[in-house]
């Protein structure tokens, strides 16, 4: 039996296929950025929060997020998500409880998205690449709650483009001892005994419990992008 036939599901509305005008296509992706770059302009200091979509409000998952977005959005920070219900809708509704300025970068999903009503500014986008640019772009850290494959995905192109000096390093936090602890000794144990990591790439990952170590982590690295910004370009070629 095709194995493809046992997973295909109906996603002709959904999953872009080859047919069709491509130059149309391309037209949309400059779009995403062109309205990206534009209404984003103006953040300063953005924190993305990551996390699981199907982590309801009763979940204590979803509790730390909202005590982590008021605390972060108390001393000044922009909060940054997808956009979307469960972690993602604590960390917006954080931030908009203390009334500041929190984004929603959504995505067109056949399921789980749905804006949450605590965004301020709201951007949609089809396509996931355009939509990572912008949390890369905007952010100066990351805060990964627990979460499936796209909390992953942008954990580890995170970690990619830093290891590879693509951008500059950024407080990469993972909040859940019990829920990454696993994952981060795998990394320590497998990927460096087989040498397809360096040990010292595992510097950028923060494991932590405690809302207040998140507060302080980005504290400091806030004060170190702002005296990077003050060395200026030709003091450092890399762009911040």
């Amino acid at each position: 039996m095709n194995y493809c036939a046992n997973i295909h599901h109906d996603s002709a509305s959904i999953i872009d296929d080859l047919k069709g005008d491509q130059s149309w296509r391309i037209f949309r992706i400059i779009s995403e950025f062109t309205e990206g770059f534009d209404r984003l302009s103006g953040i300063c200091d953005g924190i993305s929060i990551f996390g699981s979509a199907r982590l309801r409000p009763g979940n204590p998952y979803y509790q730390k997020t909202t005590e982590i977005a008021q605390l972060l959005s108390e001393n000044g920070f922009t909060i940054i998500t997808g956009g979307g219900p469960g972690v993602m809708e604590a960390a917006n509704k954080g931030a908009f409880l203390k009334h500041q300025k929190t984004v929603g970068l959504n995505i067109e999903l056949p399921q789980e998205q749905a804006p949450n009503p605590y965004q301020t500014v709201s951007l949609g986008f089809r396509y996931f690449f355009v939509r990572k640019v912008m949390f890369v772009r905007y952010s100066i850290g990351y805060v990964c709650m627990p979460g499936g494959f796209g909390t992953l995905d942008e954990f580890f192109e995170s970690l990619t483009l830093m290891q590879t000096h693509k951008i500059y390093p950024l407080p990469l936090i993972l909040f859940g001892c019990d829920f990454w602890g696993g994952l981060v000794d795998w990394l320590k144990s497998t990927l460096v005994q087989y040498e397809t990591i360096s040990l010292e790439d595992l510097n950028y990952i923060k494991v932590t419990d405690d809302p207040q170590e998140v507060l302080e982590i980005m504290l400091e690295h806030r004060a170190w992008k702002q005296e990077q910004r003050q060395m200026g370009p030709k003091d450092n070629d890399l762009a911040v």
